[in-house]
């Protein structure tokens, strides 16, 4: 019998396995001949024509799109009866990953697959899916998501276009304003949002070619520039009621779900963008001289490397931890309860935190790898030919993208209050009878085994975070939402313990796969990891019990919080040389 996927957040009250953890190292020679496929597509046929895309030369875009539509990469989401190729999670997602060195066609391409595509997937009925699909599936036709406005943004339901019925019942007629739409120059359908008779949320499928739609000017941003961003102009637009996308007034189901595609989408992009910010970061120490010496060779450049790799394979064992728990969950949906996409995207909501935990952490990792590529450039990395100058500027937007990571990290501890309020999640009771265990706690050995150790650190900050959101819980309330620096501290807690755990069940894993000496470099990274987390969790824990506690009770927790972050004392100096030594050897990404 099929093992039953793991409940989403259920990592933090339980302890996984490793045998049940998908890691990199458990690809297909099928999945790695289509990741070395799409690097060679965008090596090949991108890049010579980036520049191009960067100067608004959208044809480029347009015949890259049907290129890659030609090799089957536009259609890993849609099933084959729709013209698609029906891709596992896994696949879709190294496909993903390995189009971030297009830099802004990776978006063009990312938001047709994703975004703009998979709402017909999911949610499409049977005619809309024969109708669209299969263009969409080759790359014949693109497809965009119009769901911000000028006044909404995290705030999607604030929508102010409207959609009114025809006097004749056949038609709805749209008017409003979409803003940034991503691929909108080019794009034939777009997914629109909008409320009928100004209050039902619903989503309508909206083809360039019907009269009143328009595009504004292209927006002059950033970064991404050659990814085509126009708002999206509505004026009294014609769509038939056939082309109502899901249910009136359920548009949130839709766009929700969507986003939480996205959100892993990105993830996804920013590990990509963030190994090629490592090898260009590696090639270029190691010819660059100062002093008659390469800088790779110089310790604080070495340290700068060590700190890219551990984070970067940290975000990539995230990453493909949520892939495979997905595509376990979407494994369980029988083939007949596939064609209602309602299945489908609860199967993909059942994991929302950790899509919003991956979307927060790989942006932000890639913001700081990035900027180190930078340094290590010097001079050179501010000028606009070098590769890394170009990767800083694209990669900014990832952090806004999908919803900001300050509104992601208030959807963690909301999304968590929603599961225990339905009883997915137990954490009312498992937190009552952590009190007693925290107030008998006893220091423990931390001399031994580097995965004790590393397991150790993973349970406590477990119970941390069990405490610090009890206490919040139980000292605001419903109120609690308003403590939004709180919740903030909580979702970095989360975020952290469900980062440690997928880097430490990776390198277990590999230590049965591969054996303890090639999992030697992934067991060193999640201990420099797992220290330096520890460290930075206890100062967010106090300044959280801080804002809630004061006197005996305070000093009390504190005393807590300090025995929970106890560390093994660790030379990471010593160790994030040794680790720097492996990837420059390697002249790039390596993790064993």
């Amino acid at each position: 019998m099929e093992k039953e996927a793991m409940r989403g957040a259920s990592f933090l009250l339980h302890d996984s396995q490793y045998e049940d953890v998908f890691t990199p190292e458990a690809f297909s020679e099928e999945q790695m001949m289509m990741g070395k496929m799409t690097s060679d597509f965008v090596a090949q046929e991108v890049v010579p024509v980036l520049d191009e895309i960067e100067a608004h030369q959208f044809e480029h875009s347009v015949k890259l799109m049907k290129k890659a539509g030609e090799l089957g990469l536009v259609g890993a989401n849609i099933p084959e009866r729709y013209g698609g190729v029906g891709l596992d999670k896994i696949s879709a997602t190294i496909i993903q990953e390995n189009f971030a060195r297009a830099r802004s066609f990776a978006l063009t391409y990312g938001a047709h697959v994703g975004i703009g595509t998979l709402p017909l997937v999911f949610f499409g009925n049977e005619e809309q899916k024969k109708k669209y699909l299969p263009s969409l599936a080759i790359g014949d036709s693109v497809a965009s998501y119009a769901l911000t406005e000028p006044t909404s943004g995290s705030d999607a339901l604030s929508a102010k276009t409207v959609a009114k019925r025809s006097e004749c019942g056949q038609y709805f007629l749209l008017t409003g304003e979409k803003q940034w739409i991503t691929n909108s120059a080019f794009s034939d359908v777009f997914i629109v949002y909008a409320k009928v008779d100004g209050k039902d949320f619903t989503a309508f499928i909206v083809e360039r070619d019907y009269p009143g739609v328009s595009t504004g000017p292209e927006e002059k941003k950033m970064g991404i520039k050659g990814s085509s961003t126009r708002t999206l102009l509505l004026d009294d637009v014609k769509v038939p009621v056939e082309n109502v996308l899901g249910e009136i007034g359920k548009g949130h189901v839709i766009a929700f779900n969507i986003l939480n595609v996205g959100r892993f989408s990105l993830a996804a992009g920013c590990v990509g963008s963030a190994k090629r910010a490592i090898d260009l970061s590696i090639q270029y120490a190691k010819q660059r001289q100062q002093f008659d010496t390469p800088i790779s060779s110089f310790t604080l450049i070495q340290n700068k490397m060590a700190n890219m790799l551990i984070q970067t394979y940290v975000a990539e064992s995230m990453v493909y931890r949520t892939a495979g728990l997905i595509e376990q969950n979407l494994g369980h949906i029988s083939e007949e309860v596939k064609s209602d996409g309602r299945a489908i995207g609860d199967a993909i909501a059942e994991y929302a935190i950790e899509c919003s935990i991956n979307k927060v952490f790989a942006s932000e990792v890639l913001d700081q790898v990035i900027d180190e590529a930078v340094q290590i450039y010097g001079g050179y990395g501010f000028m606009n030919e070098y590769e890394v100058e170009n990767i800083y500027r694209d990669s900014r937007i990832n952090r806004i993208f999908e919803g900001t990571n300050e509104i992601n990290r208030l959807l963690i501890p909301a999304t968590l209050t929603r599961k225990v309020m339905k009883g997915e999640l137990d954490l009312i009771s498992t937190g009552e009878r952590l009190q007693e265990e925290l107030m008998m706690l006893m220091p423990v050995n931390l001399e031994g085994k580097m995965m004790n150790r590393i397991k150790h650190y993973t349970q406590m900050m477990k119970k941390l975070f069990l405490m610090v959101a009890g206490t919040a819980m139980k000292k605001y309330g419903p109120a609690l939402e308003q403590e939004q620096e709180l919740l903030a501290h909580v979702a970095d807690i989360v975020i952290h313990i469900f980062a440690l755990e997928s880097a430490m069940l990776r390198a277990e894993n590999a230590i049965h796969r591969l054996g303890e000496d090639k999992a030697s470099l992934m067991l060193n990274m999640t201990d420099v990891y797992a220290h330096e987390t520890m460290q930075a969790l206890e100062l967010k824990a106090k300044e959280c019990i801080s804002a809630m506690e004061e006197g005996d009770e305070r000093r009390t927790m504190f005393s807590i919080v300090r025995k929970l972050t106890r560390t093994h004392q660790l030379d990471t100096i010593a160790l994030k040389r040794k680790i720097a030594h492996k990837v420059i050897e390697a002249e790039g990404y390596i993790t064993y």
